[in-house]
């Protein structure tokens, strides 16, 4: 039985059948696929998709036979953001006898939207986003939350919100300046509401890889995955969880965090097994690490 509840999954290859918007399998030992899985409605992200993102990243989370994730999108794209539909008819439904109650209502409703993104962020396993044809709005949201960002040559990006009359609110406000750097850019792109084409995104930052085609991005992604999947876990959550916190505090505070962090993970057999392993020239792949 799979780790995600109510679900078969086999150790390398099967897929779940838990969630209805997303896709979830094991492509090799060590990786987690999980796929945007509304191809018929361009991968737009309704409801549903918020709470299964949550619940399926926090499996994942503690999950010991998963070291690595990709994220990618079924279909002709990758996702063309939220479902509009969905969207207008929830907030809608908001209750409440004066404003202040159904203001408190809707900053609760838009908190579960930020959260659905800030779990791939939380969880410990590195998150690989592979792109491909449009991604748009909260597609940027959720690719801006991931550690590594590939794409296909035939790729674009969109922060879509302005052009639906609000400022986008669960994330890529937030993420994309530390992502590329740039505010002039961010801002550029957040107000006109333009396309990014894959040869900008790679120039900026955005994405670290740009390849020919969905099937080259995916056999790229899954060789990467497998790369990190072969680390001690130990080194590779602790490097991501570290990754992020420096991101978000000063280089003292981050470097104070580090000391403590390490004072208990460099007492790992990870370490012992590495120096070892590189001392007889071998592959890192070679090391039977213990999952975690």
């Amino acid at each position: 039985m799979s780790l995600i509840t109510g679900s078969v999954m086999s150790s390398a290859g099967g897929s779940t059948t838990r969630f209805t918007t997303l896709s979830v399998t094991r492509p090799a030992d060590g990786i987690t696929h999980v796929e945007l899985n509304r191809p018929d409605k361009s991968n737009a992200m309704i409801r549903a998709f918020w709470s299964e993102m949550v619940d399926c990243f926090n499996q994942i989370a503690v999950d010991p036979r998963c070291r690595v994730v990709i994220f990618s999108g079924a279909g002709k794209l990758f996702s063309t953001g939220i479902d509009l539909m969905d969207l207008t008819s929830d907030i809608r439904q908001l209750a409440g006898d004066d404003v202040a109650r159904v203001s408190w209502n809707l900053r609760r409703f838009i908190t579960m939207g930020q959260e659905t993104f800030s779990v791939i962020e939380k969880c410990p396993k590195p998150v690989i986003a592979a792109v491909h044809g449009a991604c748009i709005g909260e597609g940027v949201d959720l690719i801006t939350a991931c550690d590594i960002r590939l794409c296909t040559q035939d790729a674009w990006f969109q922060v879509k919100e302005v052009d639906i009359g609000l400022a986008a609110d669960v994330g890529t406000l937030q993420r994309l300046p530390r992502v590329i750097g740039s505010r002039s850019l961010v801002s550029e792109l957040a107000l006109t509401a333009r396309k990014m084409f894959s040869d900008e995104a790679k120039s900026c930052g955005l994405v670290s890889k740009v390849f020919a085609d969905k099937e080259a991005m995916m056999a790229g992604a899954l060789e990467m995955a497998s790369e990190i999947a072969g680390r001690s876990p130990v080194a590779v959550q602790g490097t991501k969880i570290n990754l992020i916190y420096s991101r978000d505090h000063s280089v003292p505070d981050s470097l104070d965090y580090m000391a403590t962090w390490n004072m208990s993970m460099l007492q790992t057999h990870d370490v012992l097994k590495s120096a070892q392993a590189a001392m007889e020239k071998k592959s890192p792949a070679d090391v039977p690490f213990s999952n975690m």
